[in-house]
């Protein structure tokens, strides 16, 4: 893989010059289409050799073009706040928006180069590997341009430019441990970084293996493979044409749909207080139990408009310190949120160890008022089942108990408590035209939703489907699946 990339490749000076000014020319031309246009991000990934020219090539890149829209997101071991939430959380956040182009040092990357050799992180390697796979094509399936460029070097040169730097007194800080342990084990290093490139080659996110010996030959094969690859991704007629990545829903042969089979009807609990009471000083005392701080909490509520999602949250935070829980109300995406994938502004308020976080309304929109309401292309809603389930797979690993609730009630029971709502002044505000508008859609959310449960109901985030007409039964469900759910994990010895 390596062979192309130690065969001396050099650019004089004279020819350097007369290419440079070209480049630069067109490659601030293909950036401000990029960002007219503000369908996609750029994401160029930067790694390589040790002293290989990375943060060369990154200086260049915002010097050639205008550095206003370019990001330069570099990522050290993690810190406290990232090393209590799941591993690619950090990544998340700092993802570019689209129109924009970020540059990427120590990426998703760097853990299973410089981990390979220690066989006892194999397991997590693997795993490792497969986030990174569904990462970047889930970008890749958003529309975004993702460019990854391995800049190598020979042993002899590698050699030669760490002797170099080295002999500098100013420039002799820039030579680590790492990277004379990395020369000194340079055979067993090229060979496992050759082979997480293999593994990690994939057709919308390639790698571009670049020797890194020369400068000018490095800034001019990466700018040129930018600049070509950026003008191909801007003359495509449409980022959102893709194919549906997932398999075809069933269809219903006899009409039956899952959630038109939950029973709705409760009998009054006659003692209610003691019950909830009894429920929320569990719930208090698991979440101050020891073991707790190694685990965080997300509770996703859905449901159909009504059905007491806002009744049951208040139950559990009533429960609770108020500053060990926030709740996230889930809205139209805003303009900074639709310029980045939709799971983007989920990730962000992800909890860290010990902390809860409630979504009122959720991620699951994708497959239900996006799908209903044409916000979301078949092939974005039906590629989202599988996506979700590795974003809560990835909640998971990371000790995050993710806990799904599905409120459930009747037609007739919503009618009676959006009339009650709009005869009460201070409830007045919690009824909306669009609320009425979404009654006329019943049948198609009931389908949508039984799709939901029946793609995304998983052995580690089951759906727990409450029938909800009585308002007291379903407090008492919610509160007791989530009691049930923190404590089955916190006895699990993992």
């Amino acid at each position: 893989m390596f062979e192309s990339a130690e065969l001396g490749h050099a650019i004089d000076k004279t020819t350097y010059k007369e290419r440079e000014a070209a480049l630069r020319e067109a490659l601030l031309a293909a950036q401000v289409e990029l960002k007219r246009r503000g369908d996609f991000p750029v994401i160029i990934v930067l790694a390589g050799m040790p002293a290989a020219g990375k943060g060369e090539i990154a200086n260049l890149l915002a010097e050639w073009m205008d550095p206003r829209h370019i990001s330069t997101l570099a990522f050290d071991p993690p810190n406290d706040e990232e090393a209590a939430r799941p591993p690619f959380w950090r990544f998340w956040r700092a993802l570019p928006p689209k129109g924009t182009i970020g540059i990427v040092f120590g990426s998703w990357y760097a853990d299973p180069l410089w981990h390979w050799d220690s066989e006892r992180h194999q397991v997590q390697i693997e795993r490792r590997i497969e986030r990174i796979l569904r990462l970047e094509k889930l970008l890749t399936d958003d529309g975004a341009l993702v460019l990854k460029f391995w800049l190598h070097l020979s042993e002899d040169r590698l050699k030669k430019r760490l002797k170099t730097l080295e002999a500098d007194p100013l420039t002799a800080w820039r030579v680590s441990k790492e990277d004379k342990h990395f020369l000194k084990h340079y055979e067993q290093n090229a060979q496992h970084a050759e082979q997480l490139l293999t593994r990690t080659n994939q057709a919308d996110s390639s790698w571009r293996v670049v020797e890194g010996w020369d400068a000018n030959y490095r800034a001019l094969s990466i700018g040129q493979q930018v600049l070509d690859a950026v003008n191909h991704h801007l003359a495509r007629d449409s980022i959102k044409q893709r194919r549906a990545d997932a398999a075809p829903l069933q269809p219903s042969i006899d009409g039956v749909r899952l959630l038109d089979t939950l029973p709705l009807g409760h009998a009054p609990i006659k003692d209610y207080k003691q019950q909830l009471e009894a429920l929320q000083g569990r719930l208090n005392g698991l979440v101050r139990d020891s073991r707790f701080a190694r685990h965080a909490v997300v509770a996703v509520f859905e449901g159909m408009d009504a059905a007491g999602k806002g009744g049951a949250i208040r139950r559990i935070t009533g429960a609770l310190d108020a500053r060990q829980y926030r709740v996230v109300p889930i809205a139209a995406p805003t303009d900074e949120e639709k310029a980045q994938p939709y799971l983007w502004r989920f990730w962000r308020h992800v909890p860290s160890c010990g902390r809860l976080t409630i979504f009122d309304r959720s991620w699951y929109g994708r497959v239900l008022v996006e799908r209903i309401e044409g916000f979301a292309t078949p092939a974005e809603w039906l590629r989202a089942y599988g996506e979700i389930n590795d974003f809560e797979a990835q909640l998971d690993d990371a000790g995050v108990i993710v806990v799904k609730f599905w409120l459930a009630i009747d037609k007739d029971e919503q009618l009676a408590r959006f009339k009650a709502r709009e005869a009460i002044d201070w409830k007045r505000f919690k009824i909306t035209e669009e609320d009425w508008r979404n009654r006329d859609k019943w049948d198609d959310y009931i389908a949508a939703g039984s799709d939901m449960v029946e793609r995304t109901s998983t052995t580690i985030a089951p759906w727990h489907l409450i029938g909800a007409n009585n308002k007291q039964h379903a407090r008492i469900a919610v509160l007791t699946a989530l009691c049930d759910a923190i404590e089955s994990r916190l006895k699990r010895k993992d």
